[in-house]
């Protein structure tokens, strides 16, 4: 059976670099997961892909080399279930702000007695080129479970969160954080306050030995950010990388014709 370097390099306190896919396409995945990364995440949380594109990309990633990675809706037992048995190497569980929450992810993506995965399927296995039997006795070892910090209470609660048994890797939602942390009235917070949001987690991670992560929209943020500790980082997203590239090409022959706001994506 495949073992996933991801979770090896994180253990080894080595900086993970990997991108987003949003657009559910199937030629777009080959390519990208023949470019080096360490990982790639599949966004079933934000992104309209069905349970058989899911499978499908999975698989395309899987034989590409690279290590399939879902962010579903939400972690419970169903969304994590179907992930992990269409063939996603680990998850990303999006607003986690507490222990219980925690527990709940953790627990939905491991066998028993470890936690309260149910058995069945077979799309799994082949990922890892293993048996059924292989995968099953081997899964908890090798699924990547990666918690998202993205409000105030999750901060306040990170302590808890980051020292449970089977809690990979820490990532950040900016974006959500931000919002996260409006006033009343809607006011956002500063720059500043946002940063020293990021930085009590990458704080707490280390505290406890739990590598941390964020996405970044530019390679020099992903860098900045490795350099203060981070090991679970995002790149952008494909969608961004076509947008972008697009653009560029468009501003140069038709410079009357940019409308596109790039940094929406």
């Amino acid at each position: 059976m495949r073992t996933n370097p991801v979770k090896e390099k994180l253990r080894n306190g080595q900086p993970t670099f990997g991108t987003w896919l949003t657009l559910g396409d199937l030629y777009a995945t080959r390519v990208i997961s023949r470019l080096g990364w360490d990982w790639v995440t599949l966004d079933i949380e934000h992104s309209a892909i069905d349970w058989q594109q899911a499978t499908t990309i999975f698989g395309a990633i899987a034989d590409a080399g690279c290590v399939p990675l879902a962010r579903v809706p939400e972690g419970n037992h169903h969304y994590i279930k179907r992930v992990l048995d269409a063939g996603a190497w680990g998850i990303v569980v999006p607003m986690v702000d507490t222990v219980e929450q925690a527990k709940t992810a953790i627990a939905a993506a491991k066998y028993p007695p470890e936690g309260n995965r149910s058995v069945g399927g077979g799309m799994h296995s082949m990922n890892f080129g293993a048996t059924a039997g292989d995968y099953r006795a081997q899964a908890n070892d090798e699924i990547l479970v990666v918690l998202q910090t993205e409000s105030p209470e999750g901060v306040a609660n990170a302590e808890g969160i980051y020292s449970l048994p089977g809690c990979d890797a820490i990532f950040i939602g900016p974006n959500d954080l931000k919002f996260q942390m409006r006033e009343p009235d809607g006011t956002f917070p500063t720059d500043e306050e946002h940063e020293a949001a990021i930085q009590r987690v990458i704080e707490v991670g280390k505290q406890v030995g739990c590598p941390t992560g964020i996405h970044e929209m530019d390679t020099q943020g992903a860098l900045a950010r490795a350099e203060q500790g981070m090991q679970f980082i995002a790149v952008a997203s494909e969608l961004k990388f076509m947008t972008e590239a697009a653009t560029a090409a468009v501003e140069e022959v038709l410079p009357e014709n940019v409308a596109l706001d790039v940094a929406r994506y």
